[in-house]
């Protein structure tokens, strides 16, 4: 059996040194997910077998009822996200280390027992296809090519043929929420371009959303190449750079 536990490392940030919490596979022996203060990240879940656990306008709006929630209880900075029917995007800012698993965690357990209560559906087994993936995302201009990878979405997936006209995203709440609704996002890390809408509504490269893809399967660090080397090695991420599988025979 697998077994997971928390570790908690001391990291030296220039003169100074900082708490950085890893959850750990101890079977595997290797870091699967950092948890870090003051780090941007995008995060991801899906539903079981990609089954459409959004369904209703309910559906959606319970959802970000406990984003807002769990927002206020962790006092966790949400700069974007967007539901879709069988999965969501977040891109969270989290203060302090560990905020973020103990935002997400609560999120998701709480989802999952709400869910099942109204569906009827308790005891039917897992709402999520598993623990939700993350990575580090760069405070310029790579956090601008995650957020708009994130807010087109809907566009992309064909649900609108505008991205701000998806209800369930930030988008939709920056542009035509109302104060109480806006009162979910927090302020951007960088200034936010002002064509960004319109440059979300135009196709974006597929080497970089090949890019930020890649970087949700391997939990891989988004943004330049010095930069990704440099959190690589300071948060101990090596595994990131690997395929993931067994190693074929022979090679």
């Amino acid at each position: 059996m697998l077994q997971l536990q928390m570790e908690r490392k001391k990291v030296s940030v220039g003169k100074k040194v900082s708490d950085t919490f890893f959850v750990y596979n101890t079977f595997m022996g290797r870091a699967l997910r950092v948890d870090v203060g003051n780090e941007i990240f995008h995060v991801i879940n899906r539903a079981n077998g990609r089954a459409t656990i959004f369904q209703t306008d309910y559906d959606y709006k319970s959802f970000e009822h406990l984003l807002e929630e769990a927002k206020e209880k962790f006092s966790m900075r949400v700069l974007v996200y967007e539901i879709m029917p069988n999965h969501w995007h977040l891109l969270l800012y989290p203060k302090n280390n560990g905020d973020l698993s103990s935002f997400m965690q609560w999120l998701t357990l709480t989802h999952t027992q709400r869910w099942h209560a109204f569906h009827n559906t308790a005891g039917n087994g897992h709402l999520y296809q598993g623990r939700y993936k993350s990575f580090i995302v760069q405070k310029d201009n790579y956090f601008l090519s995650v957020a708009r990878y994130i807010e087109r979405n809907a566009l992309r997936a064909g649900l609108v043929k505008n991205a701000k006209d998806w209800k369930w995203s930030s988008l939709w709440r920056r542009k035509s929420g109302t104060d109480r609704q806006k009162g979910l996002l927090s302020p951007w890390p960088v200034e936010m371009p002002h064509d960004y809408t319109e440059w979300v509504n135009k196709s974006q490269d597929e080497d970089e959303v090949k890019s930020i893809r890649e970087s949700v399967n391997r939990g891989k660090p988004f943004g330049n190449i010095s930069w990704v080397e440099k959190t690589i090695n300071k948060f101990g991420l090596g595994s990131t750079l690997r395929p993931k599988g067994r190693p074929k025979k022979g090679v």
